[in-house]
């Protein structure tokens, strides 16, 4: 963090179309929308992937999550962003299944979330800039864990619109 060049994210209205390009940073800062893509992880045994942020991270250090994922960048697609991060942080190389897109405001500012899922199968190679730890959990673990208060909210806001999406409980995503 800092040092490098700045994030560039494509700014969007209230209907996710594109009003312009500013510094992530910056739609953090001024509560803009901006385009997240992340993933909720599955093995073919249906549980879930949750891993604890990196203490280094910029946002939510240290704390758990089961979104793998991050900004969209210029340009890009959801679905291309997904599968880049999650390439990027856990070394999977996937196609990922958009499940749901709506406004996340239970993080640090407003931003459209592209949620998807991926079933992975394989060893997993996490980026420890980015993870310091990840597991496996079941449905009924993974229920408990997000009502806890090292959960990042808005991986606790995510697993419930998974939820309500119809996913939980499928062994094939």
């Amino acid at each position: 963090m800092g040092g490098g060049p700045a994030e560039l994210v494509e700014r969007v209205d209230g209907c996710d179309r594109v009003v312009g390009v500013v510094e992530r940073d910056e739609a953090v800062r001024r509560g803009w929308l901006h385009r997240i893509a992340g993933s909720v992880c599955r093995d073919a045994e249906g549980r879930y992937l949750v891993h604890r942020r990196a203490g280094g991270v910029g946002r939510f250090p240290g704390m758990y999550d089961c979104v793998a994922g991050g900004a969209v960048a210029v340009g890009e697609g959801y679905e291309a962003a997904a599968a880049r991060e999650l390439a990027e942080e856990l070394g999977i190389v996937a196609v990922p299944r958009r499940v749901v897109t709506y406004v996340c405001r239970s993080g640090m500012s407003p931003y459209w979330l592209a949620l998807h899922e991926v079933l992975v199968a394989g060893v997993l190679a996490p980026d420890p800039a980015e993870i310091a730890w990840c597991g496996w959990l079941t449905e009924a673990e993974m229920r408990e864990a997000v009502c806890g208060v090292d959960f990042v909210p808005e991986g606790r806001e995510a697993f419930d619109r998974y939820r309500a999406a119809g996913q939980a409980g499928r062994t094939t995503p």
